[in-house]
């Protein structure tokens, strides 16, 4: 096995600052418990391939619903990788539980965007069951594969990614 990556946590104030983005305002001793409780990405088994994210703190996702998780986890991998993310299998069969974007891609450059390369997920609950889920705090809830990838001869680009989503669009 290729050892191309490192998982971190986010700044704390990174972590302050986007948690209170995406849930509103909160207590700075309540996201500092979340913040110190935030477990970094592992495999399960040796035969995982995915690295789980654990929830960083618990979460209801009633039927059709929406939910952004800041995890509080960046990732420094190898140029010629990519992280590539999606639910957690069993949760996907359950709960046709659902990455608004379908897969999460995270790029190599992304670790030194000025977000500090911070990892979110954007799930919804697509249940067509009317089942509620449920995420206890520091439960898998998705997982991430690298994937080693290529470019073509012809490819000359030196721009260089200052953000999140929507940064690397063409001009």
């Amino acid at each position: 096995m290729k050892r191309i990556a490192k998982f971190h946590k986010v700044s704390e104030n990174r972590f302050y600052e986007d948690w209170r983005d995406t849930f509103g305002p909160a207590e700075d001793g309540d996201i500092r418990k979340i913040y110190e409780g935030i477990r970094l990405p592992r495999r399960a088994t040796a035969g995982s391939a995915g690295y789980d994210f654990f929830a960083p703190a618990s979460f209801i996702v009633k039927p059709g619903e929406t939910i952004k998780i800041p995890t509080g986890v960046r990732v420094e991998m190898d140029q010629e990788w990519v992280l590539k993310c999606y639910p957690r299998s069993g949760l996907g069969f359950k709960y046709r539980l659902q990455l608004n974007n379908t897969v999460g891609i995270i790029d190599s450059d992304y670790f030194y965007s000025d977000n500090e390369g911070h990892i979110f997920a954007k799930l919804t609950n697509d249940t067509n069951e009317d089942k509620t889920l449920e995420i206890p705090a520091d439960t898998g809830f998705m997982q991430g594969i690298f994937v080693e990838y290529g470019i073509t001869v012809d490819d000359d680009v030196t721009d260089v990614r200052n953000g999140g989503l929507g940064s690397t669009t063409g001009k």
